[in-house]
């Protein structure tokens, strides 16, 4: 299940403590917290995606040769017409 994070809203709208929840997708956002009672807002970050960037790999996966034989087709764009057509 996801961790969502979420901010607590003091009564003169200041933002206050932060914390995390554990809940389904599927569940509505929290109002308020759920040991305090205070309204709630959630924070929405970027997600965390782990990627392996190597030049290596950039230079790889940019060869024709290592695309055709994952069964994909190289294409090529006509500068004049703006159709593409096999490479």
């Amino acid at each position: 299940m996801p961790i969502y994070r979420y901010i607590t809203l003091e009564a003169d709208g200041s933002e206050g403590e932060i914390f995390e929840v554990e809940q389904s997708a599927k569940s509505p956002a929290l109002k308020t917290h759920p040991e305090n009672g205070k309204r709630v807002r959630r924070i929405y970050d970027a997600p965390n995606i782990q990627t392996q960037y190597t030049r290596g790999r950039e230079k790889k996966l940019s060869d024709i040769k290592y695309i055709k034989s994952k069964g994909f087709e190289v294409l090529e764009k006509d500068k004049i017409s703006g159709k593409y057509f096999k490479k």
